[in-house]
């Protein structure tokens, strides 16, 4: 396949989708931006593309919480659609808004959407309100922490910027930790030189003390940033790549001597090369 086709599925409310459409698009994909409303005249367009992303922005203006509303929709009208998609060789990307969306809808958890399936993981988890109460708008830097993931492949420890005010993963059960960590569907941790060295005497990045703000932004359980399914084909996570594509978007970029892409190209890249490498 030369070039995937990239659906950036977009709601009243979604602010990102032209950047995100952009990285997609530098990336070597074919990236078409497509309203929610469109879809759901006609879910059957979906099987068009080869990845969906969900970017972010505030969907129906948060109004009945992050992502509700649009998860809803996914997991309605579209459900039969998207477990089609899903069951093929293909790729989601949830960003900020977009994690929230499809953490809700129930495509990180279970592949196959199952509306008899009780034991869907998102009932007992959950992004919610920042531990400060507050948007939090501030670049950190991010440790990969599964090799499962198709979006990581190759990565290690990068810098990207967040803003969100919910985007605090918090579980209902502690039990939910270990499956989590069990299924390598804990992609992201934030991190920072303490959490190095805690690392390096746990072993394990997912298990060290909750980092403090800033380290962690937002009070998130084990320090998390990011979830993928346990295929790795999915992928949620609350900074946003797509405003790190090239060096100089980093506010550090000349006292780093940072030059050419940004970091955050390499999720989208990661993307597109497992069509057309595979």
């Amino acid at each position: 396949m030369a070039q995937p086709k990239v659906c950036i599925l977009r709601a009243p409310g979604t602010n990102c989708d032209l950047e995100t459409a952009h990285a997609f698009e530098l990336a070597g994909a074919v990236a078409e931006r497509v309203h929610l409303y469109r879809l759901l005249e006609n879910p059957q367009q979906l099987q068009d593309f080869q990845i969906l992303c969900v970017p972010g922005g505030f969907s129906y203006g948060d109004d009945l919480g992050a992502g509700v509303i649009f998860s809803r929709q996914l997991r309605g009208q579209l459900n039969d659609a998207l477990c089609e998609f899903l069951r093929g060789d293909h790729l989601v990307l949830g960003i900020c808004n977009g994690f929230q969306t499809i953490l809700k809808a129930g495509l990180l958890m279970d592949r196959g959407l199952s509306q008899a399936d009780d034991s869907r993981l998102e009932q007992d988890l959950t992004l919610t309100w920042n531990r400060n109460g507050r948007y939090t708008d501030r670049w950190v830097r991010l440790k990969v922490t599964s090799d499962n993931s198709a979006f990581l492949r190759g990565m290690d420890e990068f810098d990207v910027p967040i803003a969100h005010a919910e985007g605090r993963l918090a579980i209902s059960r502690p039990e939910i930790a270990d499956q989590l960590r069990e299924r390598k569907q804990m992609a992201l941790c934030y991190w920072s030189p303490q959490a190095a060295q805690m690392a390096a005497v746990s072993g394990d990045p997912t298990q060290i003390d909750l980092l403090p703000e800033p380290e962690n932004p937002n009070g998130s359980l084990a320090n998390l940033a990011g979830l993928c399914d346990a295929s790795g084909r999915v992928l949620g996570l609350m900074p946003h790549p797509e405003r790190f594509l090239f060096a100089t978007q980093h506010p550090q970029w000349t006292r780093k001597g940072l030059r050419g892409e940004g970091e955050g190209i390499r999720i989208f890249r990661n993307a597109v090369t497992w069509f057309t490498e595979n």
